[in-house]
């Protein structure tokens, strides 16, 4: 499947997302760089996923994450991860799917910036999905481990948000190792949780990897084994909550 590289000057104009509404992107040259690239299969996949339950989030998730990894990260880095190549197969071949599972994209341009165009950083939910597919896929290839791997991601959304927005944090080993720590220690409810008697919406997973961005570079945490930073996570929770929960293996005997 060829996709054409869009040009990046032209799609945040009103007559670029008017185009796309009527469906006429394609017909205009004058949307396009000289840019193509070549993949074997685009198949759909959630690229926004805001709203729903916790566990129609989950499902999404999970299903974007593993068509992401089977179909799109076995192309360069340099393609996944570059914003324009998801933009121009969201604009050119996925249309009426957006436009079907998306309806606000139809009332007004910034619905259409906001689900379509969404800035490519931490914030965006397809830009989680790659990394998250990207670090599992490269950990596993066990398939019930990388599903357990997803699972954590998605319950502990927050958290994980915070680790891709510190660039220090944002590598396969410290996800990884942090999955595992909130896994056994049974701490998701915790780090989602929004810390008691403050005006703002800070989550007890927030402030351990704050705490962990301030002490950088006189402690490394993404350098540590997963039984120092296991240690140090503790250390910097208790700092904001004082009843620590067992261990999921000293639960899990009872």
């Amino acid at each position: 499947m060829e996709i054409r590289i869009l040009n990046e000057k032209v799609i945040k104009t009103e007559a670029f997302y008017n185009d796309f509404l009527e469906g006429n992107i394609n017909l205009k040259d004058e949307y396009f760089s000289d840019n193509v690239i070549n993949i074997e299969d685009a198949p759909y996949f959630p690229i926004y996923i805001a709203k729903g339950s916790e566990e129609e989030k989950k499902e999404l998730f999970s299903k974007a994450i593993n068509t992401i990894s089977e179909y799109y990260i076995n192309k360069d880095r340099d393609i996944h991860m570059n914003k324009m190549f998801w933009y121009s197969l969201f604009c050119t071949k996925m249309r009426e799917y957006l436009l079907n599972e998306y309806p606000q994209i139809k009332d007004s341009i910034k619905n259409f910036h906001n689900v379509v165009l969404k800035k490519f950083d931490w914030e965006n939910y397809v830009y989680k999905c790659i990394l998250a597919a990207e670090y599992i896929k490269d950990y596993t290839e066990d398939k019930l481990e990388r599903e357990r791997y997803i699972g954590l991601i998605v319950d502990n959304l927050d958290f994980y948000n915070y680790i891709l927005k510190y660039p220090i944090f944002r590598n396969q080993e410290f996800l990884i190792k942090m999955l595992n720590i909130v896994d056994r220690l049974n701490l998701s409810a915790i780090f989602k949780a929004k810390i008691e008697n403050r005006v703002d919406d800070v989550r007890y997973g927030r402030m351990v990897l704050f705490e962990m961005n301030k002490s950088y570079p006189v402690i490394i945490a993404p350098a540590m084994s997963e039984e120092d930073l296991e240690e140090l996570t503790l250390k910097y929770l208790g700092y904001y909550y004082k009843e620590l929960p067992e261990p999921k293996c000293i639960q899990e005997a009872y």
